[in-house]
């Protein structure tokens, strides 16, 4: 009997423990949640452009508000002084008017469908009101949620290279999509239906005072514990949206890494494996939306139970009252309609607490994106050069990726590049080759020293004229869904037809684009899967060449070419590097032999410097890795 009641007891633990799980954060989550702020005023903030259009929407909220609380009215005032031929004076306010029997009979008739005309006349209003201003709505919800991803996407452009280095790229398409959508619902249905639901509540206890004091009070002896019911849902949910837009989050990181991954997945046999995972993280997911509905599958019965305890009273009360002659049977029915108008914004303000903390959990991650600060601050007012000549000056550079002055990557590295110089920089994979190329065009900032480019501090110039003027063709190759055109263009208008065409005869990749049925407007697959890797490195080149760059980078751009490929672009190069200041980063020291100068790294230091023959004749770093290629 004991064991008994202590597996009872235990199983009491147990689905006490479920039911607060239900809304418990876990560590992971929680870190997730970063924003401090007033989400929901800071929203608010977005209404400012579309004023004079919620101002229109709230006249009419008012308006649709005064004719739902007539309807009733017209009914009663029917009931009262043409079918039951009693007139409440707390109603209508007017005398007992007496008729004829066939006189009376008639008027009554005629005064039913005089109400009944007016009250179609309400509807008819009803409907025009309810179009127009569901219309001005999801036009202003869309508009403004249009402008919040453009805002968002924009400053998403402007973040450093750091910060996508770190974050997901799903997490980041989540925000862009569903979080925003989310928001949408907030100015196209929410804010309107509460101000609409508070002015119906306050215009019917109003109402329903003015009629009958005594009927009134006993209809709102259970708003206490609504209010109570309505404090604790709203904490509730706000947890429970939270955790389900996290695990959202989650479940969209995941499947954005492991479906670019697909090919690597399949290649080493881990779909059985990867297949739990998702599983594992859906499954998360599908928990968080059900206790999304379990609260409100709770909350939202409560409230209608609570309503016909209130209609019972007011049947019970109202009902003895007719008898007793103290009220009409007209300001029964009246009271009887509003009792249940008065719960259905209470009913409505649970669904939209439903969606409003859906949509401020959503805020709460768009505003942590948003109030990111790029690690590179925009320049007040850069230097603006004429026109960039190409000298490239790195005075005592000290470099880290990520700050700590213990993980330095460039160790005080001092060189110069003149004008339509051509230098070439080898060493060993981490000698930092690849991070002077991305310091160049600043997509990260130094923490020591200068990087000069015409003998002006970077720092000081526009980030947008130092990357048009540089050119970089990188070993990884990405091309986006559209045509060869646009992948060379890159929606810049300025480019033309004819631009297109040189830029893609002078690297050869004219040699394999005109033998396509459609040419350049050739279909490219997501990331050109449909094209070669020779292939996607001559568009690569063509693109950087349309924008006729002054300076020149190409890091590893012939490490993923076949050696006829290679020869088309090795031509492509030595023209192209006529009166342009070329950098190039190759482990393949026989494609960087014409160089002007050769620049050895060790260890984020330059260790050797000077053109093939030159660094071969002093026997050392560089000669011992000509030596082992030549091997």
């Amino acid at each position: 009997m004991k064991s008994e009641n202590r597996s009872a007891a235990t199983g009491k633990r147990t689905l006490r423990e479920k039911f607060l799980d239900l809304f418990r954060l876990q560590d992971e989550e929680r870190e997730d949640i970063q924003y401090h702020g007033k989400p929901m005023k800071r929203l608010l903030t977005y209404l400012k452009p579309h004023r004079r259009t919620f101002i229109i929407c709230l006249a009419l909220v008012l308006a649709l508000t005064a004719l739902e609380l007539i309807r009733p009215m017209i009914i009663g005032n029917a009931i009262d002084r043409f079918i039951t031929g009693e007139t409440d004076p707390g109603l209508l306010k007017a005398g007992r008017e007496l008729w004829e029997p066939g006189e009376q009979a008639e008027a009554r008739f005629q005064g039913v469908l005089t109400a009944g005309g007016f009250y179609l006349l309400v509807l008819v209003l009803l409907m025009f009101c309810n179009r127009t201003q569901t219309l001005l709505l999801q036009k202003m919800g869309q508009d403004i949620v249009y402008e919040m991803r453009n805002q968002l996407f924009r400053h998403v452009e402007s973040l450093t290279m750091r910060f996508f280095d770190t974050t997901p790229v799903g997490k980041i398409v989540t925000r862009l999509t569903n979080d925003v959508e989310a928001i949408n619902e907030v100015f196209s249905n929410i804010l309107i239906k509460l101000f609409r639901n508070v002015v119906k509540m306050f215009g019917l206890a109003i109402i329903m005072l003015s009629l009958n004091t005594r009927m009134a009070l006993f209809s709102f002896i259970l708003l206490p514990v609504v209010a109570v019911l309505t404090l604790v849902f709203r904490m509730i949910s706000r947890k429970a949206y939270r955790l389900t837009r996290t695990r959202l989050t989650a479940l969209n990181t995941f499947l954005s890494e492991h479906i670019s991954g697909m090919k690597v997945i399949q290649v080493f046999g881990q779909e059985r494996k990867k297949f739990l995972e998702f599983e594992e993280r859906s499954g998360s997911l599908y928990r968080a939306s059900f206790r999304e509905m379990m609260v409100f599958a709770i909350f939202r019965p409560l409230i209608y139970l609570l309503s016909i305890g209130a209609l019972m009273i007011i049947m019970v009360s109202g009902g003895t009252s007719v008898l007793h002659g103290t009220i009409t049977l007209g300001t029964l029915y009246v009271f009887l309609q509003y009792i249940n108008s008065f719960f259905e914004p209470i009913q409505e303000l649970a669904e939209q607490f439903t969606t409003l903390q859906s949509a401020i959990s959503a805020a709460e991650k768009i505003f942590t994106l948003l109030d990111t600060e790029p690690l590179i601050p925009a320049e007040d007012h850069p230097v603006l050069l004429p026109e960039i000549k190409g000298k490239i000056t790195f005075d005592h550079v000290w470099f880290s990726y990520s700050g700590d002055e213990e993980d330095w990557v460039l160790k005080d590295v001092s060189f110069t590049i003149e004008p339509g110089q051509s230098v070439a920089f080898v060493g060993a994979t981490g000698a930092g080759k690849s991070s002077i190329l991305n310091l160049i065009g600043r997509y990260y900032d130094i923490q020591k020293g200068s990087i000069k480019i015409d003998d002006v501090d970077i720092r000081d110039m526009s980030r947008e004229q130092i990357r048009r003027a540089v050119g970089q063709v990188q070993q990884d190759v990405f091309l986006f869904t559209g045509d060869i055109a646009s992948n060379i263009r890159l929606r810049d208008e300025s480019i033309t037809d004819g631009d297109i065409r040189k830029a893609a005869e002078e690297v050869n990749a004219a040699r394999f684009i005109e033998r396509l049925p459609y040419r350049y407007a050739s279909r490219v697959t997501e990331r050109g899967s449909t094209f070669s890797a020779g292939q996607r490195q001559l568009l690569s080149f063509a693109r950087t060449l349309a924008y006729h760059p002054t300076i020149l980078i190409l890091d590893e751009a012939t490490a993923n070419i076949d050696t006829e490929t290679e020869q088309w672009i090795q031509e492509a190069v030595a023209h192209l590097m006529k009166g342009r200041t070329s950098i190039m980063v190759a482990h393949r020291l026989s494609t960087i032999q014409h160089c002007d100068r050769i620049i050895v790294m060790h260890h984020g230091r330059i260790r050797e410097s000077g053109t093939h023959q030159e660094l071969l004749n002093q026997d050392g770093i560089y000669k011992k890795l000509y030596q082992l290629q030549l091997a």
